[in-house]
């Protein structure tokens, strides 16, 4: 008997989705880079800050800055979001682990050396810093670098050489150090390469670190320069150094004495160029007393920078005989301090040459700057004022109307010098 058996289509093979397209498990590390990530999320605002307005500033004119600050600080981290906020490229270069070659450039032999001699090559970030065109050479830990290195950094920093390269203007130079009591192996910055920088000493704000730690740290923003006011700008700025150096020529070139002053900012020609051009950009963008503060110390050092410092604010004052000409309307300093110079200003005018319509015109305006501002400010130049009057001239009304201010400030100094006694006396029972 014959069996008759039918074979059935074999089964078809299970499809398996292509290796690419099964996802594969999550690493812990990837969970730990997201959570990272989430971490460096941050944003900024703008925020008042005078030494990161005095960064910008510095940087918009095309100065070598160096930060110094302890360790920690935060001097990198502000390098990093400024060089991110202006769109630049940074290049970091710590200092202290390269060779003086580095900076000056490695020889290389050509076919004929004694033809075309010996080319000095660059390092590869110098190139790419020069094929980009543009960006901010950060030039870190460099109070670290020994003074070799040091001697090497000269030409980059003044003439900005790197071998026979030559970097473009769209390049700017920072540099952050700590100082050499902080520094891993600290030298002390030789007195060339310290005189080429604007020294700004880094410090950090409470109320900002604690906002940023939130997410949200100050934006470094380029200054507006307004281009209507560069001519007086510059003006200004040349006539507050020249007029101030002429008075004070011993201050043209003063090599501190100290080895760690030397190190630091110092006043010389080339120091006094660089406090120039940060004057008038300081006015060009109408940047505040402190900043401006800040890089005129950091480029000539603190003592003769607050004497320039005072020297501008009396190129602010106004004329005081342009104000006993016309004390109704002659427009006077908002600034209190400003106020109180110019008082006193018209005061010594007097007292230099005592003539009765010009004690007059003082006294009116004194009663005005009393009625317009802080009325403690005329106490002081009023009872100056007072001492000069001659027996023929009559009282004027506004010196009547003074009286009581005066008066009433005086009363005020003796409170408190009373209140001071009793608390002096009850400290000294106490004891």
């Amino acid at each position: 008997m014959s069996v008759h058996t039918t074979a059935l289509p074999a089964a078809p093979a299970p499809q398996l989705p292509p290796p690419d397209a099964v996802p594969a498990p999550a690493s812990p590390l990837d969970t730990a880079g997201d959570l990272i990530a989430l971490l460096r999320a941050t944003t900024t605002e703008p925020r008042p800050d005078a030494q990161l307005e005095a960064l910008t500033l510095a940087v918009s004119a095309d100065l070598p800055v160096l930060l110094w600050g302890e360790p920690g600080i935060g001097k990198t981290a502000a390098l990093t979001q400024l060089a991110r906020t202006l769109d630049l490229p940074l290049t970091t270069v710590i200092a202290s682990v390269h060779e003086p070659s580095d900076f000056a450039g490695l020889p290389v032999i050509g076919d004929d050396p004694a033809e075309r001699g010996v080319p000095m090559a660059p390092p590869d970030w110098a190139v790419r810093l020069v094929r980009a065109g543009r960006g901010l050479l950060f030039l870190d830990e460099l109070s670290t670098a020994p003074p070799a290195v040091q001697a090497a950094l000269l030409r980059l920093v003044l003439e900005r050489r790197i071998g026979a390269l030559r970097l473009p203007p769209g390049i700017r130079i920072v540099a952050a150090a700590n100082p050499p009591a902080s520094a891993a192996d600290g030298w002390e910055l030789s007195p060339p390469l310290a005189n080429r920088f604007v020294h700004l000493h880094w410090a950090h704000d409470p109320e900002v670190v604690v906002r940023g730690l939130g997410g949200t740290w100050p934006r470094a923003v380029l200054p507006r320069l307004d281009p209507d006011a560069l001519p007086a700008a510059v003006d200004r700025a040349r006539r507050a150094v020249c007029g101030f150096l002429a008075a004070r020529p011993a201050l043209v070139h003063r090599l501190p004495s100290g080895e760690a002053r030397r190190g630091g900012a110092w006043p010389s020609p080339r120091s006094w160029d660089t406090a120039l051009c940060l004057i008038a950009f300081a006015t060009a963008a109408g940047s505040g007393k402190e900043v401006l503060s800040l890089l005129v110390r950091g480029a000539v050092g603190d003592g003769p920078g607050f004497e320039l410092l005072a020297a501008v604010d009396r190129m602010d004052l106004p004329d005081p005989e342009d104000l006993l000409a016309d004390p109704a309307s002659a427009p006077l300093p908002e600034r209190g301090d400003q106020r109180q110079a110019a008082l006193d200003a018209v005061v010594a005018a007097v007292n230099a040459r005592p003539e009765k319509a010009r004690w007059e015109a003082a006294w009116a305006l004194l009663a005005r700057a009393a009625g317009t501002g802080a009325p403690d400010l005329v106490v002081v130049p009023a009872t100056t004022l007072a001492a000069l009057r001659r027996e023929d001239w009559e009282v004027p009304a506004a010196m009547d109307r003074l009286t009581g201010v005066v008066a009433l400030s005086r009363r005020a100094d003796r409170a408190a010098e009373r209140t001071a006694a009793r608390e002096a006396s009850g400290r000294e029972r106490t004891r």
